[in-house]
């Protein structure tokens, strides 16, 4: 019986060091289909979890190696995928400087001492903490949510909205999210964390939802959110909302609408959050990345009904970048660009040519890229990309709008 369990917990020892090396893979490698995308956009945001799993397998193993043939593979094995899994954290310091470095170029050396002391002082305080990562960021649990809240019915069918407000009565800047999902899946449901975290802060958060692909094709996904923003403008006062001070964000497909809605003539749109946005969908079809794990230009022609060839207008006429003209036509809100390094869906050199484009024309613009980020990064939102990003985001809008204490 002693050697039965000598050798089962050997080979668990050996199973678990497969199997946490085989997660910490995913850190480095790109996702060959949508199946394993998830695995290529969560590892590296759980990295912290990877290290002390392979740090502690590690020592365990480290134990018998000597006279165990099997320790030594694990050994090995848990030592690689160690090595691995400290490459985001590693990179961290110097990522966070540029990132500082861009905001302070586009907003100004001193953009935060014009926010009150109480408001940054009830942000985070630093753009990674690895407790955090491993428990979880903290959120108010008291945070007024109101969900289904009907706001068109275009066509019969309705269309409902997901509002956060603070968990004080008050009148608050807000915060239009616009949700991902290649314009054919999500709903407002979507990045209720992060929804419920920017409510804590002092804002009211309106998740929106738009008629998905390949039902309804462009332009009626920017329809919706039209008429959402109309919605919002209209009932205000009811949600406590300054509809003077808007930003409207999206992830993805929603960052396309988002940039759609916030380039358009409309100066209640104060600020513009982009995550991994598409800003060319002719460039985006015509150079999808190796490898293209959602098959992109399937999920384009859905959307717009046929190839750039074959509805060339309605490439252009989705194309955010397209809207940005010379400063004399309407000013562009200030805006804020996180790309990810490792995306394989829609490739960092897309921001970096939106960043160049708008600082062009002189708006202003800064453009964070987190090389080890994936698509999707924030879906994991202890993770350390999103820890980053959410740092940053909530002191750019906080400067954007004026948020007051």
């Amino acid at each position: 019986m002693a050697k039965f369990r000598a050798a089962l917990l050997k080979y668990l020892l050996f199973s678990l060091s497969a199997a946490v090396f085989f997660l910490s893979l995913w850190i480095i490698l790109p996702a060959p289909n949508l199946l394993l995308l998830t695995l290529s956009v969560g590892a590296p945001e759980v990295s912290p979890w990877l290290l002390v799993g392979n740090a502690t397998l590690f020592l365990i193993t480290l134990q018998g190696a000597k006279r165990v043939r099997i320790h030594q593979i694990a050994l090995v094995l848990s030592m690689t995928g160690l090595l691995v899994s400290l490459s985001p954290l590693s990179q961290f310091s110097t990522v966070a400087q540029r990132a500082d470095v861009a905001m302070n170029q586009a907003f100004g050396t001193h953009y935060l001492h014009q926010l009150p002391k109480a408001v940054l002082a009830r942000m985070r305080t630093t753009s990674f903490d690895f407790i955090d990562a491993l428990r979880g960021i903290p959120i108010q649990k008291t945070v007024r949510y109101t969900p289904n809240v009907p706001f068109a019915k275009p066509a019969g069918v309705s269309l409902n909205l997901d509002v956060y407000r603070p968990p004080q009565v008050g009148q608050y800047p807000a915060i239009v999210v616009i949700h991902g999902g290649a314009w054919r899946s999500g709903s407002p449901a979507n990045n209720t964390e992060f929804n419920r975290y920017m409510a804590s802060q002092g804002y009211v958060v309106w998740a929106i939802a738009y008629r998905l692909a390949p039902h309804y094709q462009f332009p009626t996904q920017i329809e919706d959110v039209q008429a959402a923003l109309a919605f919002i403008k209209h009932h205000a006062t009811q949600y406590e909302t300054d509809p003077t001070r808007l930003a409207v964000m999206g992830r993805s497909a929603g960052a396309q609408l988002a940039m759609l809605a916030a380039f358009a003539p409309d100066e209640s749109i104060r600020a513009l959050v982009n995550y991994y946005g598409p800003i060319d969908l002719t460039a985006g079809y015509r150079d999808v990345p190796t490898p293209d794990p959602i098959n992109s230009r399937d999920v384009l022609k859905s959307f717009l009904g046929g190839s750039p060839e074959e509805r060339p207008e309605l490439y252009q006429q989705a194309s955010p970048i397209r809207y940005i003209t010379a400063p004399t036509a309407h000013p562009l809100p200030p805006s804020l660009l996180i790309y990810g390094g490792r995306d394989h869906i829609v490739q960092s050199k897309y921001g970096r040519i939106l960043e160049q484009r708008l600082q062009s024309v002189g708006a202003q613009a800064a453009m964070i890229e987190i090389p080890w980020a994936d698509h999707a990064f924030d879906t994991v939102f202890n993770g350390v990309s999103n820890q980053l990003a959410l740092y940053h985001t909530e002191r750019f809008l906080a400067w954007a709008l004026k948020v007051k204490d």
